[in-house]
């Protein structure tokens, strides 16, 4: 029996469990090869699984942060070791180019576990500056001390996106546990082998059983009984923003905690000073970084007409290099994308932009890749002449699309462009003006505004506004966001 014919088993409880569901295959986006036979859990096994997280946060709530510390290096550890392999299945399951898959998706697993090691042992404890009261109905004269102190906040569902089926998951079951909580893991059905990597990895670190499970299924009902059952406390999601106003629903019902990454159509903010080189650097990477799935991509482009035609001359002869194809072979810029479905939204969007009365002026097509023309390929494409009511700029196409909206004015008509919109994750300002990049960067509405950059700093907060999520998380954030507030007032 080959490696993608050994069936998948649940981790619930410690216990690696067969699925009540049976199996189905995890398919390659790249050539369309089996990859791996998932497990498909019944809603029985869901609950049976957020049961035993709450059997085992009592006593892992109590641990003392050290422990908790070293079992994550301990995962980061194997992890590392088992770098190649897993990798390489990542690679696999999601059709990442080869460069991404080893240092966007096994790589940042490892180093969320080694930043939330430490982050395990930073203070939950801040005390406050003591409070007199006089003398009156409540009683007599005091003086009173405060203690503010983070708690866990329980069982934490972590619904994980299967663009990155290692950093986002780390990113939520990694602050998660530091914190003290346990965890139920639903990850995406079209790539989960590599997120039961994770949990074998936990697992061998040492974690208690029941600390943390990892259930799965293609199923819509798998995840709502994740969702809705009585002993999960919170739900952590990564996802388009539809699912996600389910979930805030469900949550609502018996005001679950939420913590929410939803859609994004980042604007980027193209002013006449701009150094046009290095706007298309980042712009461009909406064409290769994991082929366009990435919520926080700059795919919508609104630049000052003054170098609208010089932006688009640029754009049109970056892409002109970028080739698509096996993204296991040397080379390749541009892999597939998760599957035909995803593939035939993609192109319907693009259609549709046409049918708008916007203009390709790169891509279009279906590119074949290889002798069989299997894999589910999109070409990097490029509208231009769009207007800000046109559908494929006001939705989240979530593939390798860009779209270009030229500007007359000045910097206040920018802004409005840019603000119009349901979402608000990422956006970006290029300006030669520092001054008035971040004049404008504070007025956009959105959780994070790069200023000539699509650099992240990893301790600063993430997270949207709008439609764009619910919370904040990374660096010292996740654990705030996995961490209930509570005040010890005491007389001094």
């Amino acid at each position: 029996m080959t490696q993608s014919q050994v069936p998948q088993k649940l981790y619930i409880g410690g216990e690696w469990v067969e699925p009540e569901g049976g199996h189905y295959e995890v398919v390659s986006p790249a050539d369309e090869s089996v990859v791996g036979l998932a497990p498909e859990a019944s809603r029985g096994q869901v609950a049976e699984a957020a049961r035993a997280a709450a059997e085992a946060f009592e006593s892992w709530s109590r641990t003392t942060p050290e422990a908790r510390a070293a079992i994550l290096d301990r995962a980061a550890d194997i992890m590392q070791r088992e770098f190649e392999p897993w990798a390489a299945l990542a690679q696999a399951e999601t059709g990442a180019p080869t460069g991404i898959a080893r240092g966007m998706q096994v790589g940042v697993g490892v180093t969320r576990f080694r930043r939330y090691a430490k982050g395990a042992l930073e203070p939950v404890e801040r005390g406050l500056p003591p409070q007199v009261t006089e003398a009156g109905p409540m009683g007599k004269a005091s003086v009173l001390g405060a203690l503010e102190v983070r708690q866990p906040v329980g069982v934490v569902t972590c619904i994980t996106s299967y663009n990155n089926p290692w950093a986002n998951p780390a990113g939520k079951v990694a602050p998660a546990l530091a914190m003290g909580n346990t965890v139920v893991v639903k990850p995406a059905p079209q790539d989960p082998l590599s997120v039961f990597k994770m949990a074998e990895a936990l697992a061998e670190a040492g974690v208690p059983a029941g600390v943390v499970n990892v259930v799965n299924g293609q199923s819509v009902e798998i995840g709502e009984a994740a969702v809705d059952s009585p002993y999960v406390d919170m739900v952590s999601f990564t996802g388009s923003t539809a699912v996600g106003q389910r979930i805030a629903e469900v949550c609502g019902r018996t005001m679950k905690r939420q913590l929410m990454e939803l859609g994004g159509k980042g604007a980027a903010i193209v002013f006449e000073d701009a150094d046009l080189d290095a706007a298309v650097m980042g712009i461009g990477t909406t064409f290769s970084f994991y082929s366009g799935q990435i919520c926080t991509a700059p795919t919508r482009v609104i630049v000052h007409r003054a170098v609208y035609d010089r932006l688009i001359e640029k754009l049109t002869g970056y892409l002109a290099f970028m080739k698509v194809g096996d993204p296991r072979e040397r080379g390749t810029v541009v892999g597939p994308v998760i599957s035909a479905a995803h593939r035939d939204r993609v192109e319907s969007y693009v259609e549709l932009g046409k049918k708008e009365g916007a203009r390709i002026a790169h891509g279009g097509e279906r590119p074949v890749v290889g002798d069989g023309g299997k894999g589910f390929y999109v070409a990097p494409t490029l509208l231009v002449d769009c207007t800000n009511d046109m559908r494929v700029v006001r939705e989240e196409i979530f593939g390798p699309v860009v779209v270009v909206v030229p500007f007359d004015g000045d910097e206040d008509e920018a802004v409005r462009l840019a603000n119009d919109s349901d979402f608000g994750l990422l956006s970006y300002v290029w300006s030669g003006d520092s001054a008035r990049a971040f004049r404008v960067a504070r007025r956009l509405r959105a959780g994070g505004v790069g200023v000539n950059t699509i650099g992240r700093n990893m301790e600063a907060p993430f997270g949207g506004f709008k439609r764009s999520g619910v919370g904040r998380d990374v660096g010292s954030y996740a654990l705030h966001a996995y961490s209930e507030m509570q005040s010890i007032v005491w007389t001094a």
